[in-house]
């Protein structure tokens, strides 16, 4: 189960904003694209891409609860993902326009 936010630090347009990295059989398994479908459905704002050693990374911009809930389904992913360990830090919001997959890094 995914903890509660602990920073609730919230800017003046009341979003906040988390950075990611997803371990575990998170590749080859559609993570990324249920990321995005997933960002699209909570409206979130932000990014989404593999890494080279394995792990996904992304960025999410939202209200509190919109990021809560997609932090809970990072936690899971789609079906054949096999999720080990998902950390979090939170930065200062930067008002991303959209949502998208971005090249392996």
């Amino acid at each position: 189960m995914t903890p509660p936010l602990v920073d609730r630090s919230v800017d003046s347009s009341g979003l906040i904003r988390v950075h990611v990295w997803i371990s575990g059989r998170v590749q080859g398994v559609g993570y990324r694209a249920s990321t995005w479908d997933m960002a699209q459905l909570l409206k979130l704002k932000g990014w989404v891409c593999n890494l080279w050693d394995g792990r996904v990374e992304a960025v999410f911009e939202g209200s509190p609860d919109q990021v809560q809930e997609m932090l809970r389904w990072c936690h899971q992913g789609p079906p054949a993902a096999v999720v080990q360990e998902v950390t979090i830090e939170y930065e200062t919001p930067q008002g991303v326009q959209s949502f998208e997959i971005a090249r392996t890094r």
